[in-house]
């Protein structure tokens, strides 16, 4: 009787405390969840791994020393809770399972639960104002025009504080925000010496919304540590890169290693235009500037400049065309000057989902070739909304690529450190390289809110054996890339 008793007690406990809470705050869940197999064969054009780095030293491995598993299941599950005072007032906690069938909480018997917060913030508005403060794990992202999907600069849940106050109601904002990406030691570094070990941003930004046209301009101002870890820290969603990558430049791998300055400055202007006084065309398009670390040696200076430039047709009900192109500057033949590319980190951009680039793919896992646009130029076409069958909707694109970095600078680092990761094969192209990819994607909605979901994609890249060496070239040019997922997706 008392095995019952004292569990019946807690549970009429906890229910009382559940029941006052609720006649106070509104507890709102929603969520998501998705499971679904992929076939992949070619993972960075060869099947092999990339090189990688295995501590902020900075120390790494070489590329092509593992194989590839052509074929995983991945699910995933997420609940968000919102906690709401009133419409002013809310707090959000967020959790996910994220993993393959087979491995961590989804392995049979002896599971190793790994539950993932991925957002945490507490949202309001100031009194009797509209002025809205968020502060805590969130998505934070910069401005980017809406046929690129997200920003080529930042895009991803950070630690920040946002604020956005109207100016002039539903015609000008002003946007405000600190976020801090990395803090490698947190409380204490690692002797009586300080260092700096974080990477900080201070965000602005003025969404501008007039009939037939909405412009963003922007900015953003980095304080960057000498000593945070950009080398073990992921600048890609799955992987394809890191912070060093993509914000350092390849001088500062060579002696003398890394930087003079303890901090150094980065900065990103810009300007997001989408225009639609021609409808049912619409144009959109982008022009970046970013640099860092501009007081620093020459060889760690990096700046550079992105364009994009878009227009789709939305008179049709079955089907919206797209058209859209990039440029962006790429490295010259020397290191001990510096890097002429366009810092960035943690993109999400990608026009048309294209299979290229880890953009907008709904299966998100093992779903790209994870390429950098920056240092490279393209065009592309694509058809999205596809509905000739009722519940069916289907996306088609195809893009192609080749880049702007010279073959020597790439070749030069690589004769320098041996196989290393800062330039990798098939993620950076050369002026003399190429590479195109082609994705078909559709959707069946079972249910309002349960889909089933097919993704294909096809890639080809051509290689200079001269930068990269005739066993990952030759691998390469030899065969090419072949994406298929299928699986649900429900939402809640």
């Amino acid at each position: 009787m008392k095995r019952f008793t004292v569990p019946a007690l807690l549970a009429m406990l906890l229910l009382g405390a559940v029941g006052i809470a609720r006649a106070e705050t509104q507890v709102r869940v929603t969520g998501d969840s998705r499971a679904y197999g992929v076939f992949f064969s070619g993972h960075n054009f060869t099947g092999w791994n990339n090189a990688n780095w295995t501590s902020n030293t900075p120390t790494w491995s070489k590329a092509g020393t593992k194989t590839e598993d052509t074929f995983e299941i991945w699910e995933r599950i997420r609940v968000r809770t919102d906690f709401i005072a009133n419409e002013n007032l809310r707090f959000r906690l967020a959790t996910k399972v994220d993993n393959t069938w087979g491995n961590g909480t989804y392995t049979a018997a002896n599971p190793e639960v790994a539950i993932q917060v991925y957002q945490a913030f507490l949202e309001f508005k100031y009194p009797d104002t509209k002025i809205q403060v968020t502060a805590g794990l969130q998505p934070t992202a910069l401005p980017q025009s809406a046929l690129f999907n997200d920003s080529i600069v930042f895009t991803d849940w950070a630690a920040s504080l946002l604020v956005k106050a109207p100016l002039i109601d539903d015609v000008l904002e002003l946007n405000a925000g600190f976020a801090r990406l990395i803090d490698t030691n947190r409380t204490y570094d690692t002797t009586t010496t300080q260092v700096g070990d974080e990477l900080d941003m201070y965000i602005l930004t003025l969404p501008i919304t007039v009939p037939g046209l909405k412009a963003t301009p922007w900015g953003v101002v980095g304080v960057a540590g000498a000593k945070a870890g950009y080398y073990t820290s992921w600048a890609s969603s799955f992987g394809q890169a890191t912070y060093a990558e993509d914000l350092l430049s390849a001088g500062t791998l060579l002696g003398p290693t890394g930087w003079k300055n303890n901090q150094n400055a980065y900065y990103w202007v810009g300007g997001a235009f989408e225009l639609s006084v021609l409808d049912p065309v619409r144009f959109y398009a982008d022009v970046i500037n970013g640099g860092g670390a501009l007081s620093d040696r020459a060889k760690s200076h990096r700046q550079g400049w992105f364009l994009d430039f878009g227009a789709e047709y939305t008179g049709w009900d079955v089907l919206v065309p797209q058209v859209y192109a990039w440029w962006s500057t790429g490295e010259d033949s020397s290191n001990r000057n510096g890097s002429e590319r366009m810092p960035h980190t943690r993109p999400n951009w990608g026009p048309g989902g294209s299979f290229l680039f880890d953009d907008s793919q709904v299966f998100a896992r093992n779903s790209n070739m994870g390429m950098d646009p920056v240092g490279a130029m393209g065009i592309g076409v694509a058809l999205k909304d596809i509905t000739l069958v009722e519940k069916l909707s289907q996306r088609v694109s195809f893009t192609y690529l080749r880049g702007n970095n010279s073959p020597r600078a790439i070749r030069d680092l690589n004769y320098n450190l041996g196989s290393n990761p800062y330039f990798a094969m098939g993620r950076d192209l050369t002026t003399n390289e190429y590479a195109l990819g082609a994705n078909f994607d559709s959707q069946y909605m079972i249910y309002e809110n349960l889909a089933a979901r097919v993704e294909t994609g096809w890639a080809h890249g051509q290689f200079q054996e001269s930068v990269w060496g005739r066993r990952l070239a030759n691998k390469a040019n030899g065969s090419d890339t072949w994406k298929v997922a299928f699986g649900f997706t429900y939402k809640y």
